[in-house]
């Protein structure tokens, strides 16, 4: 039997090894180009506070050391969400409906979307939408393979930004449900998220379903232990992003002299992560040098939390009607259901 993936021929169970072998590759590949993340870090460290767009950490190695982070004991989020959406499911399901098209944004290694896709046989089809191009479709070849009656398509985009979606095959009309899980919206500001999620219904459509995962307000300490774990995979994967720009732009960063910080503002709500130059130093990129000093930081990442009510407040004002929103028992994460006007 062959599972299908849009423009992709997968057969049974394909090993690591011949996968390349194993698929005639063809997805829709909206992927940024080189000269995007060069602007956006030239931009970014010319500011007068420097920062680097965090959509930029998920090259394959980004990803990959994100997914080892989920894994991780200090950082509840994923298997807090997880809980939910597995006490939840059946409700979701029958809010979801049968014949849905189902498009998870920043599927990651697609962990998650196996609840949901154990819950709904009649999908018309599954859409993952990722920045990373090669983690992607490895992992969208694997969730072919695991459900080979499914349509499964691959769409390599920078979602914060208008994309296309792959239409599913043999179905006239069908009703678009976006699952946006992680908290990811909490990377946004308050307003970026509304605008954000305002433009995401021109993608969707009128009716169509957002399912999110949103993390809650809580004590700083528990935020500050799953930012910054006792293993050092947090900051592995902040600082593979001056790897990354090392690497695609030829940059001279030295890893060894910048240091990997988490804070929590209590005033905006937020955790940040910054890298800190412990010296002066110069850096140089396309030609141009950047004078770091001591103890200056590089604002890599925002993580905003809310309250149940002040979410449904903003989903409210960008345009969707609040459904349904449940919590685990320690109130630490939530997950919403909307429907967009």
């Amino acid at each position: 039997m062959e599972a299908r993936l849009q423009g992709v021929i997968v057969k049974d169970k394909p090993k690591k090894n011949d996968l390349a072998e194993s698929l005639l590759v063809s997805l829709i590949d909206l992927n940024p180009q080189t000269e995007d993340f060069l602007t956006a870090v030239m931009d970014g460290l010319s500011a007068a506070t420097k920062a680097l767009p965090c959509k930029f950490f998920y090259d394959e190695n980004g990803s990959r050391l994100f997914e080892r982070i989920c894994s991780l004991k200090e950082y509840y989020p994923t298997r807090t969400e997880i809980s939910i959406l597995e006490e939840s499911v059946a409700e979701i399901a029958e809010l979801v409906g049968r014949g849905a098209h189902l498009i998870e944004l920043g599927s990651g290694a697609s962990v998650k979307i196996r609840t949901l896709l154990n819950a709904l046989p009649d999908l018309a089809q599954y859409t993952a939408v990722d920045i990373s191009r090669d983690f992607l479709l490895q992992s969208a070849v694997t969730l072919a393979s695991d459900y080979p009656d499914l349509d499964v398509a691959a769409v390599c985009a920078d979602y914060t930004k208008p994309f296309q979606l792959a239409v599913p095959q043999n179905r006239k009309s069908v009703r678009n449900v976006a699952f946006f899980p992680g908290s990811t919206i909490g990377n946004f500001t308050p307003d970026e998220a509304e605008n954000f999620l305002a433009g995401l219904t021109g993608v969707l459509g009128s009716g169509s379903g957002l399912l999110i995962g949103v993390d809650l307000k809580k004590d700083a300490d528990i935020l500050h232990a799953a930012y910054d774990d006792a293993d050092g995979i947090t900051a592995a994967f902040n600082l593979n992003l001056l790897s990354r720009i090392n690497r695609e732009l030829g940059a001279n960063f030295d890893l060894n002299t910048f240091r990997h910080r988490a804070v929590y503002s209590e005033d905006l709500s937020r955790v940040e992560m910054h890298l800190v130059s412990q010296k002066s130093q110069i850096v140089t990129i396309a030609n141009k040098s950047f004078n770091f000093a001591a103890g200056e930081h590089i604002h890599t990442e925002n993580s905003h939390k809310y309250s149940v009510s002040d979410f449904r407040r903003l989903c409210s004002k960008a345009g969707y009607v609040p459904v349904s929103s449940w919590t685990d028992r320690n109130d630490q994460f939530s997950v919403h259901y909307f429907t967009a006007k």
